[in-house]
Formats: C-alpha cells, structure tokens, sequence
C-alpha cells in the first residue's frame, strides 16, 4: 500500500471510530485496526511500519479528539524503555497489552525529595528472597489514578554513589500496598498524583535491566519521555488544544495585521520543532542515538507552550479568563516549564552535552549515597 492509500484508509476509520469513547475499548479498536504501535516490532505487538506511516497516521489524528491520554506515558516511555531494555519475556508480556490498551502505565521517578536530582531518591528495594520489598513515597505521577503498572525507580545499595545505586522495577498497581491519593493544581484538576508504597511484593522477574544498573535504564527513559512530550505521543492533536495554531485563528480576528504576524511566528515555532522531533525520531529509529538534543526538543516545547499561552493571554480579552477551556490552557502552560525537568535543568544538560560548556561543579560524585544529605534525609 503506497502512503496515500494509507492516508487514505486512516482518515476514513478515525472518521467512523474517532468518537468519546472507552479508552481501552478505543485503544483495542485502534489496535486491531493497524493504528497503535505502528512502527513498534510486529514481534511485540506493533505494525513493523516506518516513520511515514506513523507520521501520516498522526496528521489525520490531529483533527480529532481521541480518548488516549491516559495511555502517553506507557506508548512514550514505559513501553519504549521496555523495548529497548527489557528482556524478551518482558516484552511478550508487557507491550502487546500495552499497545491494545489493556494495561495503562504510570512513571514512578520523582518523590518529594528528589524532583529535578532524581538520582537523590530514597524508596528502597531490599531482597527478600527471589524477590524484593519496596517501601517509600513517589509524587507528581501522571495518570498514576488509571495505572495498571508503574515503572518504579528505586534505590537498591546506599554503599555506592547515588546514581550506582538504583534499580528498575516494573510494579503492579493493584498490590495492597500501593496507595495512590491524586494532587489537585491550580486548574482545579487533580492531574498528578502521589503514590506511598508499603511493603510491596515485586518478583525478581519484574526487574528490568540489571541491578544497580538502575540509572542506565531511566536514562533510556527520560530520553524517550523528553521525545515523547515535545512529539506530543498519546495526546490526542491539536483539535481539542485552544492555545494551538488552529483554535486561535479560528477564534481571533485575523484581519488584524498583529494578530496575522503573531500566528504566523506561532506556525513557524510549531513547524520547525515538528521538524525537529522529525529528525529526531527518525535518527533514533536508524540507530542513531538523540542523547541530550532530545533535552533541547523538550526546552523548545516548554518555550512554545508559554508563547501559546502569553499570545492567547494578550490576544482573546475577556476571554482569555472568561472562557473556562482557554483559561484553563492558560493556567496549565508552566506545568511543562516542570515536568520531565525544568527548563533550567535542560538548559544545563544542552550546555553540557551538546554545546560541551563546563559542567558545574559536583561534590557528590563518589560519596557513598548513605553519606550524602538529600531529600529528606540527615
């Protein structure tokens, strides 16, 4: 099937399937019908199609409202961290489930004393057997209310280096000692959640990668988190956004020569980091490795979303308060300033990594984790 016909039979199934609907009943539709996991491996479950397809598939997508939020963290990190650094039995078990919505993932990083120093946390996981005991506190987890599992980063030795001594974990959810109690922000939603762990059971056969070799495996992960945010994976487009392009030109008056100049540099902020998560991505599918420029697609879509919301702010009037969907946009656009790292952070790590500046200085590099004050701990 050439691109068009692909297109083609895209656009005419989201048109019959693109509705509100159960988002795991859509999740089961969409993959059954070809749409989910398009350039996965068929092995686990995906559709062993290209970067085109995926991205045809997407422009169609953009002009609906689909129900998949809830599943961006399992297809833009978890399942992807999987894939890259699971073993084969993981994989069998987890992705297909995953892809056809039958389970919702969450991200268990961050906790109350370790936010952008994520390698400072203090949940433990001690052996017990031929498994582990988990115990402490996570915070500011997405989606955490629906997740079926977690991929949970925990510290497994205190005698190393803070970042030496970490493992990763995929959690059940619905263990008993898992508590999830949601985190309401100043929209009035409760889109985060923090999530306590006690003496909670996880088999050896959930670890994923090596223990002690926990670091290395969320270094996969918040490179394909950064990717995944600036590339908008699992969200469902731009129709139901109204900061975006589309829904401020429909709105505003756009015989206004200002309002036309300022939509036309917001269109070309938007297409060029389009472009760039293109390239991105499509390195990273020829081997290809992004490593810290997947930061700076992060930092530009932080940027973008604040332009967003500072050109709706100056642009709509009343509105811009009055209407409670674009206000709420309005309010919610410094939380990506935040989450998956600050921008200050991401500045640090492009000037770093890419741009290679002088790092700054670093007193806890060799210090025995147990030996260092953070978070919480003295």
């Amino acid at each position: 099937m050439n691109l068009d016909e692909y297109r083609r039979e895209a656009r005419a199934w989201l048109a019959e399937n693109a509705r509100e609907d159960d988002p795991k009943a859509f999740m089961a539709r969409l993959h059954d019908a070809g749409y989910s996991g398009i350039t996965w491996p068929e092995q686990w479950g995906g559709q062993g199609l290209t970067q085109a397809e995926e991205r045809a598939f997407a422009a169609e997508a953009r002009h609906h409202n689909l129900p998949t939020y809830v599943f961006s963290i399992g297809l833009g990190m978890c399942g992807p961290t999987i894939l890259d650094r699971g073993s084969d039995e993981q994989r069998a078990r987890f992705l297909r489930p995953l892809l056809r919505g039958e389970h919702v993932w969450c991200q268990l990083f961050s906790e109350p004393g370790a936010g952008s120093d994520v390698a400072s946390l203090q949940t433990k996981a001690e052996r017990d057997g031929d498994g582990w005991v988990v115990n402490g506190q996570k915070v500011w987890t997405s989606v955490a209310q629906h997740a079926d599992w977690g991929l949970l980063l925990a510290r497994t030795d205190v005698d190393v280096p803070k970042h030496k001594g970490l493992t990763m974990f995929a959690v059940d959810m619905h263990h008993p000692g898992v508590t999830v109690k949601p985190l309401k922000d100043m929209t009035g939603h409760a889109r985060f959640n923090e999530i306590f762990f006690d003496d909670v059971n996880i088999p050896d056969a959930d670890r994923i990668g090596e223990v002690n070799d926990g670091w290395g495996v969320a270094v996969t992960t918040l490179l394909h988190e950064r990717l995944s945010i600036s590339a908008g994976v699992g969200m469902s487009g731009q129709r139901d956004n109204p900061v975006s392009f589309e829904a401020l030109r429909d709105r505003l008056d756009t015989a206004d020569p200002y309002v036309r100049d300022q939509l036309v540099e917001l269109h070309i902020r938007s297409r060029a980091l389009s472009l760039f998560n293109q390239r991105l991505s499509q390195e990273t599918r020829a081997g290809v490795f992004p490593g810290a420029r997947g930061s700076a697609a992060k930092l530009l879509l932080a940027e973008l979303t604040m332009f967003q919301a500072d050109l709706a702010t100056s642009l709509a009037g009343p509105d811009a308060v009055t209407d409670d969907g674009l206000s709420q946009a309005i309010a919610l656009a410094p939380a990506l300033a935040l989450g998956g790292g600050t921008n200050e952070i991401m500045r640090n790590i492009v000037g770093d990594r890419v741009l290679g500046l002088p790092p700054e200085p670093r007193v806890d590099k060799t210090v025995p984790f147990k030996d260092l004050k953070v978070g919480t701990q003295s």
